[in-house]
Formats: structure tokens, sequence, C-alpha cells
């Protein structure tokens, strides 16, 4: 069965490292700040100018002022920062975040992403990404593993304008987790459910399948 939105969000939250600092895209990759383990210490950074993101407010705790990059309201935790976001774009550029997680609308095995522009179609824009993709030390991208019309969106070579180039190193999709090295899609993890061959099915680029996949756990 392929994994909603929040358990894509809770699989990304399982890579973050105890000390890191980890910027969340908008859509799927911002509900993994409700996803964070008790056991590590992770600092979560927004581009609108925000270090020590919490989890999203219960309904007596919002704040209309304390907004994410998607204009969310949301939590600061314990020891959390607010400044402009010019700040917050010279941490990216600087090369101080550890993580990043990011929406996309394709990606292909040479680990490029295009996710700013759909030609004829309005769509917000690049925003921080193309920052993003050059100054994190890690990206992970979450996404359906398919359009709407079942067209993949795992492919050879990206078909829209890019974002970032040669910059992708993991995938979680509803389907799947996937590492991206040595020009192909390495198949590691599988959704509760899923099979192999249904991935397969849906991947549109080359997919290295090696040995037993296991599935997910949360």
């Amino acid at each position: 069965m392929a994994l909603s939105r929040e358990q894509i969000a809770m699989r990304v939250a399982q890579e973050f490292k105890d000390g890191s600092y980890v910027n969340l895209g908008i859509g799927i990759p911002t509900l993994a700040a409700n996803y964070v383990s008790d056991d590590i210490s992770v600092m979560l950074q927004s581009e609108n100018g925000l270090l020590g993101m919490g989890r999203y407010p219960d309904e007596d705790e919002v704040d209309a002022d304390m907004i994410n990059a998607g204009k969310e309201t949301v939590t600061a935790s314990v020891g959390a920062s607010i400044f402009s976001s010019a700040e917050s774009f010279a941490m990216i550029r600087g090369g101080h975040v550890d993580f990043t997680v990011l929406g996309a609308f394709e990606v292909d095995q040479q680990g490029n992403i295009a996710s700013w522009m759909i030609p004829g179609k309005l769509v917000k824009g690049m925003g921080g990404a193309m920052d993003l993709v050059a100054g994190a030390k890690n990206i992970i991208v979450t996404m359906t593993h398919a359009d709407k019309h079942g067209n993949s969106k795992l492919l050879e070579h990206c078909q829209l304008p890019l974002t970032g180039v040669n910059c992708i190193t993991h995938i979680i999709t509803d389907l799947a987790m996937l590492e991206i090295k040595d020009n192909a899609f390495h198949l590691r993890e599988r959704a509760p459910g899923v099979t192999v061959d249904e991935i397969r099915e849906k991947t549109a680029g080359k997919l290295v399948v090696d040995g037993d996949i296991p599935e997910m756990r949360f």
C-alpha cells in the first residue's frame, strides 16, 4: 500500500542525525517536524528566518506571526533564534545546513532535480531551492513515485527545467526509498505491502535491485 504524506514524513525524519541542522522545504517536508525522535537533538531551519522550528501548534498554541516558509503556523523549540531572511540564506549558502528535504516534480538517475517550473502552468517558482541544492550537504527528495496520470517521476533524464544538477542523494516516495549513485536509482526500502515489481514498473530510469529489499519500519 502506498504511503500517506504523513508516513513519508515519518520515514524522512528517521534520516536526521543527532546535532544536525535541517532545512525543511514546503509541502511534505514540513510535516517531518512532527516526527523528529525525542532521542536526538535536531535544529530545524526555515528559510524565512527561523532556526529551531518545532512541531505544528495545537489550537491553543497558534501564533499567527510564527510561520514557516510555506506560511503555515509553527512552534519554536527551546533555544530557537529568529532572524532575517538574508541571514537565513547566508546560513544556507555558507554550507551550514546538514540536510535539506525538498519536494520535486521530477528527479533523474544522475541526481538532477526539477522542482520549480512546469511550462504553461502557474506554480510558486524557485523559492530557496536553488540555494539549498547548492549549499546543503545532503539533499533528500520527498514526492509521489508517479504523477496523477500514472507517469513516473523518477526518470532517465529530467524533462522539466532543472533546479539543481547532480545533487540529490536520496528519494523517499510513497512506494520506496532509493539512493542515487553510479547513474542509477538503487532500491533500499519498499513501502509495506508494495512489491519490487510495482516499484520497477513505475520507475522510468535505471533501477538497481540488489538482493532482498526490506520493508520500511515506522
